[in-house]
């Protein structure tokens, strides 16, 4: 796939998912009630005819620069509730140079973000914020390895629901989760944040997060999931973290 494809998808993503947080006291209110509430939002038509030409025209107006900015997702933990719009991150967005940001929290700083770049930046191109909502956002619920020894699939894939409906209310868009890696050596940390050492557990239970974290993905409250990692990520050697992986066969 090349460049433009890529930041196409990208930017429909985002303009499809591009609206208003809530506040606090009604995200708690929609997650502890597991009803959908409607942010203020800036309608764009998202027929796929319409929304492929809008793309495309959109990115004819693109500089290069602003291209690789779309496909650049910093992460936020220089910013302070009342200092994003002076952080230098904030710069970054006016200047086109940022397509989103990850772990990123709360309605006040994701709004204030949001804003420089829906009105200052040169294309007003909405961000995309992602977060790692791995067992739960306000609501916190037992790690994966934890969750994974339930084997009830409906209880998982309402801790999902759960998240992506609190992650939702305060702008998230997208979470690093499920992760999907097969434990393979007692030693390594990771095991904690995936579903053990058996592959068909750990996909029936990929598969019921991805419903409850994405529904339709038509909802104000659907996220979008994301399978990670790489693959043989999970059989580091000795159970070191980002280590080689050495999945040769002999003979």
């Amino acid at each position: 796939m090349n460049i433009a494809r890529t930041i196409a998808m990208i930017l429909t993503v985002m303009i499809s998912l591009q609206g208003a947080a809530q506040t606090a006291p009604a995200r708690r209110a929609a997650a502890q009630n597991m009803r959908t509430t409607t942010p203020q939002t800036r309608t764009v038509n998202a027929e796929p005819a319409s929304m492929n030409a809008f793309v495309d025209a959109l990115l004819s107006k693109m500089t290069l620069d602003e291209k690789l900015g779309q496909l650049n997702l910093p992460g936020a933990g220089d910013i302070t509730t009342g200092q994003a719009g002076n952080s230098d991150i904030a710069k970054k967005i006016k200047d086109g140079k940022v397509g989103g940001l990850f772990n990123i929290k709360s309605v006040a700083k994701i709004r204030v973000v949001q804003k420089i770049a829906v009105e200052q930046s040169r294309l007003k191109i909405p961000l995309i914020f992602g977060m790692d909502v791995i067992h739960g956002y306000e609501t916190v619920f037992p790690i994966p390895l934890g969750l994974s020894c339930s084997w009830d699939m409906q209880a998982v894939e309402k801790s999902a629901r759960v998240a992506a409906t609190e992650a939702s209310a305060d702008g998230i868009c997208w979470t690093f989760s499920p992760m999907v890696d097969i434990a393979r050596d007692p030693r390594w940390g990771r095991i904690a944040e995936g579903n053990g050492e058996d592959p068909y557990l750990g996909s029936q239970i990929a598969k019921a997060m991805v419903r409850g974290y994405q529904g339709d993905l038509s909802g104000n409250s659907d996220i979008m999931a994301c399978v990670k990692h790489y693959a043989l990520y999970g059989a580091a050697e000795a159970g070191r973290d980002y280590n080689t992986t050495d999945m040769s066969r002999a003979g």
